[in-house]
């Protein structure tokens, strides 16, 4: 098997550490630890200089749910020309009526002006809150999206991997099935195995401390106390083990040492 990694990276050192461990390509995005949203201009074209692997750049102009409001809209397409003026490979997004069904009209305009910019299109989990996943599907589909991640409708690709495994053989080739949402080193092996997946999707993040030797911890900018200090960064020797693992033969013995975020 050839399995390939897309590595969920939040700034230029996480892209940098994405390649070096060997991932196929990079979604960039900011405020991870929230979903993600729109990485800036600079963090975008740093990237690309820095990279030369495909960067696919999310366009989300805020956390929480995906009913955008026109405003919100029009901020999307600007950061899609942005994108496509910069360079970029692919835009990462999606958009939902009110009642859980795919806002088609927009999501075809931004598919569209993609296209015309050179770029490929992912529809990211705002698939995983349709009401009618398999509805869904066919609608990407046909709008010409090039890839779908999902979690099956979980919080985790794990727990939704039969609903995963159902899509992939709905979908039989017309688009990338591409799992995500707490996939690591500890399950994937177990996930493309029975999903039959090709494609997978990880932030494969550790943790580390800052260089700050002085730590005022009266004062929190956003965070609980102590993880102001703390920074969410790609590490690549979990990117090369993710992809090891997702290529190694099944069954596989497991090793249960360690605890990861993925």
């Amino acid at each position: 098997m050839n399995i390939a990694l897309e590595v969920c990276a939040n700034s230029v050192e996480s892209a940098i550490a994405a390649e070096k461990g060997g991932a196929t390509r990079i979604e960039l995005c900011d405020n991870l630890h929230e979903g993600g949203t729109t990485p800036s201009y600079g963090q975008i074209k740093v990237t690309l200089n820095k990279v030369n692997i495909p960067v696919h750049v999310l366009l989300r102009p805020r956390t929480g749910d995906f009913l955008y409001s026109a405003a919100e809209y029009e901020v999307m397409k600007e950061n899609l020309k942005m994108a496509a003026q910069l360079g970029a490979h692919a835009i990462v997004t999606g958009m939902l009526h009110p009642n859980g069904t795919i806002d088609k009209v927009r999501c075809k305009e931004l598919v569209q002006m993609a296209k015309d910019a050179g770029m490929k299109a992912t529809f990211h989990r705002a698939f995983d809150l349709c009401a009618d996943m398999f509805q869904a599907l066919e609608e990407i589909i046909e709008m010409g999206y090039d890839c779908i991640l999902t979690s099956g409708s979980k919080t985790t690709a794990i727990e939704g991997a039969s609903k995963i495994a159902q899509l992939i053989q709905k979908a039989n080739g017309r688009i990338c099935i591409m799992p995500g949402g707490g996939v690591s080193e500890y399950n994937v092996n177990d996930l493309v195995h029975f999903t039959g997946a090709t494609e997978i999707h990880s932030s494969a993040r550790k943790i580390r401390k800052t260089g700050m030797l002085y730590m005022n911890e009266n004062i929190l900018l956003g965070r609980s106390v102590g993880k102001d200090y703390d920074i969410d960064e790609t590490d690549a020797g979990r990117v090369r083990s993710i992809i090891e693992k997702a290529n190694e033969p099944y069954p596989l013995l497991k090793d249960t040492q360690g605890q990861y975020e993925a």
